[in-house]
């Protein structure tokens, strides 16, 4: 119906993916990583070029596909001219299948880093999980339709300094060039957020704006990640 009444417009679809890493080698947490990444990657991304569900998926909770209706796959897989993808950290997974203590010694560890949600700084994802879908599901074209970070912001005298933000923006940028270097088609790159907003379940107390919000006077000053950025993007998205 889009392409119908729209012939010239871009029709994509926009996914929350990240990469899943097993905390270890042991059978169990390759299991259990293989799974997640079914669950929460590849569910959502096969059948958009023709695959069915992840079977990990389906056995693990004793899906049935009655309701899967003859020609519904088929519409699933009508082309698309981008995949947006919202990144903003990795998956570190453990196995539930056996107590803690018999468990192989983690080798894989969050980082020391972490945004004000508690989620690791881990910009070497974004690139990795682009070259996944690069080499597992090749679209056209892709969009980071959402990256950025929620950390605790203060006015001073001579404006908002966010140099962590600024960090974590100026990291993943690099890594998407990266990715741009090595064949990705990767169009265009949305940071989240332009202001504070609210945000889902935590309201107002988690800020991932590069424009800071007064929510009392609705003041906007633009904060140092919000200065770099319009540097990078009058260099045409050359990163300093």
């Amino acid at each position: 119906m889009l392409r119908r009444d729209s012939p010239g417009s871009q029709v994509g679809i926009v996914l929350n993916l990240n990469p899943k890493h097993p905390a270890s080698d042991s059978e169990a947490d390759l299991r259990a990583t293989q799974y997640m990444d079914a669950l929460e990657n590849r569910l959502y991304l096969d059948p958009l070029v023709g695959r069915p569900y992840p079977e990990e998926v389906i056995s693990q909770h004793n899906i049935s596909l009655s309701y899967v209706q003859p020609g519904d796959m088929q519409a699933m897989t009508a082309p698309v001219d981008f995949l947006g993808l919202n990144y903003y950290t990795r998956g570190i997974i453990r196995s539930q299948e056996i107590p803690e203590a018999q468990n192989a010694r983690p080798t894989v560890v969050r980082g020391p880093e972490v945004t004000e949600m508690d989620w690791e700084v881990y910009p070497e994802g974004l690139y990795e999980m682009l070259m996944q879908l690069k080499t597992e599901y090749p679209f056209p074209a892709y969009y980071v339709t959402e990256n950025g970070a929620a950390y605790v912001d203060e006015p001073g005298p001579d404006g908002v300094h966010d140099p962590k933000r600024l960090a974590y923006l100026k990291a993943h940028f690099e890594q998407a060039a990266r990715a741009i270097a090595d064949g990705v088609p990767l169009k265009g790159y949305f940071v989240w957020s332009l202001m504070d907003n609210f945000e889902w379940a935590w309201g107002y107390t988690r800020r991932f704006g590069i424009v800071y919000v007064d929510y009392e006077t609705q003041e906007r000053t633009p904060k140092s990640s919000a200065l770099w950025y319009r540097r990078v993007i009058a260099a045409n998205g050359v990163v300093e």
